[in-house]
């Protein structure tokens, strides 16, 4: 699911001033401030304030928070188990119990406006294939576009060693490699051993 204007009309716990905008200057108070009652878009308060009335919604439903992540939040009653993830305005809702997806969806969208994308494909890069035992997870375009990316194509051959075979080094501090590329290659193969494949 996707969150409408998610970052609109939410309420603010802190009390944020702002400057008159050129265009509404009061002709009266021109040094005047604005005190913000409800978030908006771009305010960086504002991503807080749609956590917490999300957070809220989710542990009055009897949802629980993951002690792993706080982005993830379990329901589970009886033989009912629902998983739900939020990425900022991306939600994704999965569980055991259709008829309690549906209530749930509904109460959800009573409460903020929301788009429902239907069965996720892909999800934060991550592919998603469903499968009779259940879902199974994918980095296979991300690896691709590694490859792709470090011109390592289908008919790249093997080597024995981890080191360059296109780079000159030398003994000295100066080398003609650039040692970003393979700091952002080596930082991108340890995010996917750390992610199911």
């Amino acid at each position: 699911m996707d969150v409408n204007i998610v970052f609109l009309h939410d309420t603010i716990s802190k009390d944020i001033y702002m400057s008159q905008l050129p265009a509404f200057i009061h002709l009266q108070l021109p040094n005047h401030v604005c005190k913000l009652h409800n978030a908006f878009y771009g305010l960086k308060h504002a991503l807080i304030a749609w956590y917490h009335a999300l957070k809220s919604f989710l542990l009055h439903f009897r949802f629980v928070s993951s002690k792993s992540d706080t982005s993830l939040f379990i329901y589970n009653r009886g033989s009912i188990l629902t998983y739900f993830l939020v990425y900022v305005d991306n939600l994704l809702l999965t569980g055991n119990d259709e008829l309690f997806l549906k209530q749930f969806q509904d109460a959800l969208a009573s409460q903020f406006s929301l788009k429902d994308l239907g069965t996720p494909i892909h999800f934060l890069g991550v592919e998603i294939v469903p499968t009779s035992h259940g879902l199974f997870l994918s980095q296979h375009h991300y690896i691709r576009y590694l490859l792709q990316t470090h011109n390592m194509h289908d008919d790249a051959r093997p080597v024995n060693t981890h080191l360059s075979t296109t780079c000159n080094l030398t003994s000295g501090d100066v080398s003609s490699c650039d040692d970003t590329i393979y700091c952002q290659l080596v930082d991108s193969l340890q995010y996917l051993s750390h992610m199911p494949c």
